[in-house]
């Protein structure tokens, strides 16, 4: 699906205090729910822009630990018209799938999901140095970042993310959801065999702490965004050796943990 598959015209009326001021048409953001079932068992249902749909599930499921490498990947299946993704994974411990149930809904764009007793193990192993980005590179990956979405500029209806390194923007998806967005990254690089460790997310997204604990799980050291992050985000961040970065406009950026990654 293309960027102009991802929006619709429809008519509208534009008012001001004083009255009618035109009637036009105007581009939307499409909505589209879309169950993932991972072997043959219902998981959630996504809703999102429609697109990207492999990469989308493959995130998921990475992201949520019901896939560890490409080999467990047996199978993807997509019905379109239903909305209904349907995944094969080989040689997974059942106990993920029962854990599914004990899964908090957080405060992500349409509700998203994560597991917050992964929390244990990531504590417990907080991440390495990683990287190094200048603090010219943190501002111009975000002034990359907002060049890229025909559909923002349209629609102004969804979330921008990428994943970026000190050369440039590795690879860019949007969505309606910015969970959405961060799980088809992590499943691209996933498909595409692509290392997580050296890169940075850069998101017009709040950052908040199931968007740390994800971005955590799949090894991602470094997250930048447009917008502020939560309480509950800064302090795991800090536990978990990451960086935090947000409010990067108007030229400047709020380095909220993880400074030593800043040269």
């Amino acid at each position: 699906m293309n960027e102009l598959e991802q929006v619709a015209r429809v008519p509208v009326s534009i008012y001001s205090p004083d009255g009618l001021l035109e009637q036009k048409d105007q581009w939307v953001i499409e909505e589209t729910p879309v169950t993932l079932y991972i072997n043959g068992q219902e998981m959630v249902t996504l809703l999102c822009a429609g697109h990207h749909l492999e990469e989308l599930a493959v995130g998921f499921a990475y992201a949520e630990g019901f896939l560890d490498s490409r080999e467990e990947l047996h199978a993807l299946r997509i019905e379109h018209e239903h909305g209904r993704i349907f995944l094969e994974v080989q040689g997974k411990d059942p106990l993920a799938f029962g854990l599914w149930n004990k899964r908090t809904i957080t405060s992500g764009c349409g509700k998203g999901t994560v597991f917050y007793h992964a929390l244990d193990a990531l504590l417990a192993q907080p991440m390495g140095a990683g990287p190094s980005f200048s603090a010219r590179t943190i501002w111009e990956r975000m002034e990359d970042l907002h060049g890229l979405s025909q559909t923002y500029k349209r629609t102004h209806g969804v979330h921008n993310c990428a994943l970026a390194d000190s050369k440039g923007i590795v690879v860019f998806r949007d969505d309606i959801g910015r969970h959405n967005a961060v799980d088809m990254l992590v499943g691209h690089t996933f498909l595409n065999e692509l290392p997580l460790d050296d890169k940075m997310l850069v998101t017009t997204g709040r950052l908040t702490s199931e968007i740390v604990i994800k971005a955590a799980k799949v090894g991602l050291p470094c997250l930048v965004s447009r917008n502020t992050a939560t309480t509950l985000a800064i302090r795991l961040a800090h536990d978990l050796n990451m960086t935090l970065i947000g409010y990067a406009r108007a030229g400047k950026f709020t380095v909220y943990t993880g400074e030593q990654r800043i040269v």
